[in-house]
């Protein structure tokens, strides 16, 4: 005997998770504060979860099929886990080999204050323009320039948001980023049609960010103390071997990303790399991390590389800016995202097995009438399922699916909804602290979501820029079978 078919869930019913969870994740902050991604999030994600379970069991979805989806929500974030792995043991390698140090000792003696914001955004898009990864780019040089804005007792927020918003310009715009592909594909158009389109909106909202970031540079910092910047300076180069030659594998992991090479492997390789000149010239650094006297030379070596990776680096050079500022890394201190992610993937699953993620999406698309409204629904819809999916390429995927025949309905060319998608699935995703994409940027980066959102100038600004060319109709174009490939 066949079972019935479930019952699609009512608008009411497919907010009560969302409402649930919106609850518990503010009882969870104002109880717990900045240690609620140690928990407590993932706690009241699950949660929220079982409310929605419950839901799906009412209408009639059966325990197995609830099972299934959820094993498969989790395994689309599987590669970002390994990712987030990778980096963890990529920045323990690092510091230890002097890559890390050697970064912020050079950045300190050429980015002042006044410059630093504009600065950071600028080297992290141009960085990101050629890797197409902004996870890639805040793992290796955004790790260094919040080094470098602790060292001189910037807003550590405010340099995140720099980081973040130069490192989506460059995710956003380069055909070697996955999104950049992804986005196209689902809209019906063809890359560079699309990368040409973007640059209307994107372009524009670099440039006012890094105006933003100028002027706050210039008129908002205070004078550093150049005698504690030196005393770091000179911290570093007691405590590590200094010197270009370890920029290399900084060169190496970014020269491979630039030729295709997928971002696992090519961060292990810059994991190993790192290790490898931690032992050609870091041998008292690892040795003295060790301080086993007992143990062969070369077994303490090995054993210091290899903690490195699995549980970062811990320095004690007695300076206290310093030792806070390079005692970090290691897969293991990237287990806590990882389980924010995987709840959070388990709450986006069930949304979407049980219907409820398309019936929120389906009931914005009944409230479109003109073209603003359809382009601002697109953007909406895209954030919202950062915030509920907890994944950037479901966020791309099911409003594409939802509102492309919609935009062939009204006559838009194809282009116009990737564009959207982009501007607004891309960008905002590091913006939600539970989603995949905001939970790595704030454990690479240290700095939580909360206090680097306000300040991600450039992820803030695309959306907006996108609905203001959707009610003005500027650049947004009509099918034109000629140019556009479906």
């Amino acid at each position: 005997m066949e079972s019935p078919t479930p019952r699609q869930p009512s608008l009411l019913q497919s907010l009560i998770p969302v409402f649930f969870l919106i609850g518990m994740l503010a009882a969870s902050v104002y109880l717990f504060g900045d240690d609620s991604s140690g928990g407590p999030n993932q706690i009241a994600l699950i949660l929220s979860a079982a409310v929605g379970i419950l839901i799906g069991l009412f209408n009639g979805y059966d325990w197995k099929t609830l099972e299934r989806g959820i094993v498969q929500g989790i395994s689309l974030a599987m590669g970002a886990i390994l990712i987030l792995l990778m980096v963890g043991a990529l920045i323990g390698s690092w510091i230890l080999a002097g890559v890390v140090p050697t970064m912020i000792y050079y950045g300190l003696g050429l980015l002042t204050p006044a410059v630093f914001y504009a600065a950071a955004c600028l080297i992290c898009a141009v960085v990101s323009l050629g890797t197409g990864s902004s996870w890639t780019t805040a793992g290796t040089v955004g790790v260094a320039l919040v080094g470098i804005a602790a060292a001189q007792d910037l807003h550590l927020g405010m340099a995140a948001g720099a980081i973040i918003s130069g490192a989506y310009f460059g995710d956003k715009m380069s055909p070697l980023s996955d999104t950049t592909n992804l986005a196209p594909a689902m809209a019906g158009t063809d890359l560079f049609t699309h990368i040409r389109h973007m640059t209307w909106t994107t372009v524009p909202s670099l440039v006012i960010a890094l105006i933003l970031f100028a002027i706050i540079g210039l008129r908002g910092t205070t004078p550093t103390d150049t005698a504690t910047v030196e005393g770091i300076r000179q911290a570093i180069t007691g405590a590590f071997v200094v010197g270009p030659h370890l920029l290399i594998p900084m060169v190496v992991v970014l020269g491979l990303v630039v030729a295709r090479m997928a971002a696992l492997p090519a961060l292990l390789i810059g994991a190993l790399t790192g290790c490898l000149f931690a032992l050609l010239f870091q041998q008292q650094a690892v040795l003295g991390y060790v301080d086993d006297p007992a143990l062969p030379t070369l077994v303490a070596l090995l054993k210091g590389v290899w903690i490195s990776l699995f549980d970062g680096f811990r320095l004690e050079s007695g300076n206290a800016a310093l030792d806070e500022l390079l005692s970090r890394g290691g897969m293991a201190g990237m287990l806590s995202t990882v389980w924010l992610i995987l709840s959070a993937m388990m709450f986006g699953a069930v949304m979407e097995t049980t219907g409820m993620l398309q019936r929120i999406a389906a009931s914005i698309l009944s409230a479109v009438r003109g073209t603003g409204s359809l382009v601002t629904a697109t953007l909406a819809t895209a954030i919202g399922m950062n915030i509920v999916a907890s994944d950037q390429y479901i966020a791309i995927v099911l409003p594409g699916r939802m509102f492309r025949a919609e935009y062939e309905r009204r006559g838009l060319a194809p282009k116009n909804l990737s564009r959207a998608l982009e501007g607004s699935g891309t960008v905002t995703s590091p913006l939600v602290p539970w989603n995949t994409c905001g939970a790595f940027m704030a454990q690479t980066l240290g700095v939580a979501t909360f206090a680097y959102l306000p300040f991600a100038f450039f992820n803030l600004l695309v959306p907006l820029v996108n609905a203001v060319y959707g009610f003005t109709g500027f650049t947004i174009e009509k099918i034109e079978p000629e140019t556009e490939t479906v």
